[in-house]
């Protein structure tokens, strides 16, 4: 993915069942359970994570591209429609 990429997220903290994203302001979890695609990854790919906007995280060894919106509220986004392979 090419383009500008603007530091705003940072994985603030990581346990057995998921982990801690702060972006700008807001600090939101991404459980395992819900993000299957994280739970085998190493802790430096989760922590190499960019804002590609102010909407949209991406993590480039992952290729894994959420929008916030999809963080916020995985139950209302099929995982089939998320830009990752489960």
């Amino acid at each position: 993915m090419d383009g500008i990429y603007f530091s705003c997220a940072d994985v603030t903290s990581l346990s057995p069942h998921g982990f801690w994203l702060q972006c700008g302001e807001e600090e939101l979890y991404l459980p395992f359970v819900e993000f299957p695609v994280f739970e085998h990854a190493t802790i430096a790919q989760i922590c190499r994570v960019r804002c590609v906007s102010t909407g949209r995280v991406y993590w480039p060894e992952l290729d894994v591209d959420l929008t916030l919106e999809a963080i916020r509220n995985p139950m209302a986004y099929p995982r089939d429609s998320m830009n990752y392979d489960c």
